[in-house]
């Protein structure tokens, strides 16, 4: 229901917000998240520019996640980079439907809407303190 690029942007915010303050450096992050690095590089950017993370220069330069994990919601990062499109009029064009959506077009909309709601209702730091049995990435990254 999302795009590679949405959940390669889902990978990296999570992958972020477990590090806290610590900026990481786009191979490492690509390493954790098993994203192809140039790719990765340009979702960042894209994250970026929609301000939902900053990148630092320099010595212990990266990437950090610009607001608490608790302010950004899983719908504001797909949003950002691959935003999720309602159907709101026929997408076959046939004039005489519009915006009446036939029973087929309503249903789809309807399974968008919550997953839409879904995503806006859940924040990284949600993701984060899930106690299923597995961590985001656990066992992906190094013991350092």
């Amino acid at each position: 229901m999302i795009s590679p690029t949405a959940e390669y942007a889902l990978r990296a915010v999570v992958t972020l917000a477990q590090a806290g303050d610590e900026a990481m450096v786009t191979s490492k992050i690509a390493e954790v998240t098993k994203v192809p690095a140039g790719y990765l590089s340009k979702v960042l950017q894209t994250l970026g520019r929609n301000g939902i993370v900053h990148s630092k220069r320099g010595l212990g330069g990266g990437f950090v996640l610009a607001k608490p994990p608790d302010q950004i919601n899983l719908l504001e990062v797909v949003n950002a980079v691959d935003p999720i499109k309602r159907i709101e009029r026929c997408p076959l064009d046939i004039d005489t439907h519009g915006k009446n959506l036939c029973a087929l077009h309503q249903k789809l909309d309807a399974a968008t809407a919550l997953v839409e709601s879904s995503f806006r209702g859940t924040t990284l730091a949600d993701l984060l303190a899930d106690t299923c049995q597995s961590s985001p990435f656990c066992g992906t990254q190094d013991s350092e």
